[in-house]
This record gives C-alpha cells, sequence and structure tokens, in this order.
C-alpha cells in the first residue's frame, strides 16, 4: 500500500512540474516584445535570410580559369551550398555551350564573335559582357635557350604564319645568327580566345595559323611541353608563366619600340603592345535571376579584385569594374565591342 500511494505522489509531482513549466512557457510567449523572433527561427542564432544553395556552371577559356577558379574557391568558403563548376573548353567551346544553354557563365579571352552572337540569338540566349582582368599574352622558351632574349612581331610573324608550316622548323630559319637546332612550337588549340586573338594581332587574320605545331586548350599542357623540350617556343596567358616561372623563360615582345617584357606595369599601362588585352566574363541573363549567380557575379566584381593580381593578372580600373557592376546589376544585355571603333580602350568602352 505504501509503496502505491508513494508511486501516485511522484506522478502528481510529475505533473505538477509539468503544468507549472507549460504556464511559465505560455507567459514568456505572452509577454515577449511584438515582432520578436521565435526562439526557433532562423533569426535567433544569426542568420536572417535562408542560407545560400545551388549551383553555378561555367566554362570557357583557359587564360580566365586562374581567376574564376580563385573566386570560385573563396565564394564556395562562406557558401558552402553552392556548388560552383569550371571547365576548360577554350573561349570557342565554351560559347558554344554557353549559347546552348548548357552553362550560366562564359569565361572568355576575347569579346564574344559575331557568329557566336548570332548562335546565344537564335537560341533566345541574351548575355552581360563583364571585363575582369587584364592579360599579356606571353611568349615562351625554354630555360635552357640562350639565344633568344626578345623577339619582333615580324618574327613572330616568320614563326607561325599559315605559310610557315613544313618549312620554318629550324631557329636559324627565323633569324641566321640563331643556332641549326630544331624549332619545336606549342600553341593554344583553335576553341581558343588566346589563338584567336594571336593569330589576329601577329598574322592579321583570326584563326590564320599554320598548323604544325602542339596544340591544347589547357595551358597546363603548353607549359609542361616547353619546361621539358630546350628547343620550344609556345605562347599563352601571362598567369601561367607567373605560376611556373622557375620553369619556363619570358621573351621580351617589340611591337616596334623596342622590346619590351610583360609585367603588371607595362600590361596595365599598355606599352607591352600589341599582346596586351582585357579578358571577360559573360553571365546569360536568365541565369543571372538565380540568388546563387547573383551574389558569385557581385562576389567575383567585388572581392574578386585583389584576387587577379594573386593569380598574375593585372586588375582594371576600379571605375571599370563599378561600371560592371552596374552594368550586370541594370541587366544591361550585348557587347560593347559589337560597333566599337577600332583600338577603343576598355576604360572608355565600360564608363
Amino acid at each position: 500500500m505504501l509503496g502505491t500511494t508513494q508511486t501516485l505522489r511522484e506522478t502528481w509531482r510529475a505533473a505538477a512540474w509539468l503544468s507549472t513549466a507549460a504556464l511559465l512557457l505560455t507567459l514568456a510567449i505572452a509577454c515577449a516584445p511584438s515582432g520578436a523572433p521565435n526562439a526557433q527561427t532562423p533569426a535567433a542564432v544569426g542568420t536572417p535570410t535562408p542560407a545560400l544553395s545551388g549551383a553555378v556552371r561555367i566554362d570557357g577559356s583557359s587564360t580566365v580559369f586562374p581567376v574564376t577558379e580563385a573566386v570560385a574557391e573563396e565564394f564556395q568558403k562562406l557558401h558552402r551550398r553552392v556548388q560552383v563548376t569550371v571547365g576548360i573548353s577554350g573561349t570557342g567551346g565554351g560559347f558554344q555551350k554557353f549559347c546552348n544553354k548548357e552553362t550560366d557563365i562564359s569565361d572568355a579571352s576575347r569579346p564574344i564573335s559575331a557568329s557566336e552572337r548570332d548562335a546565344c540569338q537564335k537560341n533566345g540566349r541574351d548575355y552581360i559582357e563583364l571585363p575582369v582582368a587584364y592579360d599579356g599574352l606571353s611568349v615562351i622558351v625554354n630555360p635552357q635557350n640562350t639565344w633568344v632574349t626578345s623577339m619582333t612581331t615580324a618574327d613572330l610573324k616568320k614563326i607561325w604564319e599559315p605559310d610557315a608550316q613544313g618549312k620554318v622548323t629550324r631557329w636559324s630559319q627565323v633569324r641566321p645568327e640563331w643556332p641549326d637546332r630544331p624549332l619545336t612550337l606549342y600553341g593554344p588549340g583553335t576553341d581558343s580566345g588566346t589563338f584567336d586573338y594571336f593569330t589576329e594581332v601577329i598574322n592579321g587574320r583570326a584563326k590564320a595559323s599554320r598548323g604544325d605545331f602542339t596544340a591544347s586548350e589547357d595551358d597546363n599542357v603548353l607549359v609542361q611541353g616547353i619546361a621539358g623540350d630546350a628547343n620550344a617556343l609556345g605562347y599563352f596567358g601571362y598567369a601561367y608563366y607567373v605560376e611556373n616561372k622557375g620553369r619556363l623563360k619570358l621573351v621580351a615582345i617589340d611591337g616596334g619600340r623596342g622590346p619590351v617584357l610583360p609585367t603588371e606595369q607595362t600590361i596595365n599601362d599598355g606599352t607591352y603592345a600589341p599582346l596586351s588585352r582585357p579578358i571577360f566574363i559573360y553571365v546569360a541573363k536568365d541565369a543571372a535571376d538565380r540568388r546563387e549567380v547573383q551574389e558569385f557575379v557581385k562576389f567575383y566584381l567585388n572581392q574578386g579584385r585583389p584576387l587577379v593580381a594573386e593569380v598574375g593578372y593585372v586588375r582594371v580600373p576600379d571605375r571599370v569594374y563599378d561600371a560592371a557592376l552596374q552594368r550586370f546589376e541594370r541587366r544591361v544585355v550585348g557587347s560593347v565591342y559589337t560597333n566599337a571603333p577600332a583600338g577603343a580602350k576598355l576604360e572608355d568602352l565600360f564608363k
């Protein structure tokens, strides 16, 4: 009997405690200020908005890749639920995927071409053009090359023009004072914007080039080839030289005013001519309406600025980044290069 009475008392005490706790909780809720966040809401634990999530798909230029990859890594540290993928298909290959709506952003080492604009228009894909850095397209030889310190644009044309295929195959054929050694060539593939830019500037027409060279859309492949070949000559984006200085030798280029090496200063002030150029990202207007893409692009144009120099490229002026950011926020579509005058400066085009 005693055991039964004790059990009943314990049951009553538990019921009374639960009742009191419920009453206190009710009073606390009733007395809370109007609009105060509930303890179980994200606002109470310092997360006022839902965590950013989703995916951002990027492809295109291997030249722009180091910048975009660095931005993506830093962005994902802040937004771990957003997956940013960055591919390397070359500028042309990237635009093909972009205009087919397979990607959200396209890395490009040159402005979009007329045929690419037509392809995007045909598929109903509007785009926002945004400059992200300057690059100095760099001419590279192996460190064991002791005879070349500089080359003229005429030398480069003699080597790379279509008529040189199968004919200019030794260093002595470029300049008689250079040794009679094999000349092995490495360069970007035909889908590369770097290939388009180099051939237009050096040979006078985009894509006009000899074809008997080792080609790749991945500049790391070119680095490996030149670093392992004492007779090599090649060209690619400046960042890949900066990343591999100990394995490569930079060649000064004479565009008519004496030999100039690409550096942050010469690329920025244009004295490294004619191989200095801006590089871009293109953002699909329909993708820009997604929050994860919006935040990534804003991060790119703001926090991404110091990352440009860290990976070996040159920042555009802050006023250009600011103008690009306004262009994105206003969803201004199209390319400023569509009807641009020859030789127009980036700062003037993106006012």
